[in-house]
């Protein structure tokens, strides 16, 4: 970040990222097109290092059931150790890819701001198709799901390392296309989130280590503060929102932000 943008660059995008990560519109998306369009522009470790405060934010909202879960788990309940097993074999597919592309996915995909316009574009109308197809949903309580469903929604968030996909979002539609409800497979995105964003966390963190200077560690603080609040917002109230409205709001937000990316640039030629 230039020294001239002040503290009001981390502030903003830690607000972006708060409010995207959960939401099937892409936080990364969001963020490097702001970088792009408006010069809102951290370093790549600052987008990775930022999403701790909204892994807080599920941590928070969820204390409650991810402290019985851990608790009926070590007491050897069988429901707890299912679902662990799925949560696990969810996150496999992306913490692989992710160890393995992370250099082409942040220089090469992450600088491309057509692919992400067009990502978004086409990922908002698979989501509002998807939304509206005449699924029977099989799968209505996340502790439930079989463990082919948590396979088959780890490839779909494998995806998501595309930037633009959204995370969520594709693990949303990989979970309704193959039988869980609209509310489940948000739901579930937030707790497969949790050992894929501290992963990716730490990792980025260890790769990155020589790069972090008490200037950027101010900025991470920020985003990370306000990252923490909004999330903790959107958490609280996405699951009451996707049951009432589906994801169509969503899916038209990203038809929105990646049709007006793709004429910006068309434009800026």
């Amino acid at each position: 970040m230039n020294a001239d943008q002040g503290l009001f660059v981390p502030l903003v995008l830690g607000i972006l990222e708060g409010l995207t990560e959960f939401l099937p519109v892409s936080s990364t998306g969001h963020l490097l097109l702001a970088g792009h369009f408006f010069g809102l522009t951290q370093p790549a470790t600052f987008i990775v290092l930022i999403q701790l405060g909204a892994i807080l934010a599920v941590i928070t909202v969820y204390f409650a059931k991810l402290g019985l879960l851990i608790r009926d788990a070590l007491t050897g309940k069988a429901y707890a150790w299912h679902f662990a097993i799925t949560v696990i074999l969810a996150c496999l597919p992306a913490v692989v890819a992710g160890v393995l592309l992370r250099d082409f996915i942040q220089g090469d995909l992450w600088d491309s701001a057509q692919l992400i316009c067009w990502t978004l574009l086409i990922g908002g109308i698979i989501l509002l198709i998807v939304d509206r197809l005449p699924l029977q949903p099989k799968y209505d309580d996340i502790y439930q799901f079989p463990w082919h469903l948590a396979v088959i929604i780890g490839l779909f968030q494998m995806l998501s390392l595309v930037p633009g996909v959204s995370r969520s979002g594709s693990t949303v539609v990989g979970g309704m296309l193959f039988g869980a409800s609209k509310r489940a497979a948000a739901e579930f995105t937030f707790f497969i989130a949790l050992p894929i964003m501290v992963g990716a966390f730490g990792y980025d963190l260890y790769k990155s280590r020589d790069l972090i200077d008490a200037s950027i560690a101010l900025n991470v603080a920020i985003g990370f503060a306000a990252a923490f609040v909004v999330g903790a917002l959107v958490v609280r109230y996405l699951l009451t929102f996707v049951s009432r409205y589906g994801f169509a709001p969503f899916a038209w937000w990203r038809i929105l932000v990646g049709g007006a990316g793709l004429i910006a640039l068309m434009v800026m030629r």
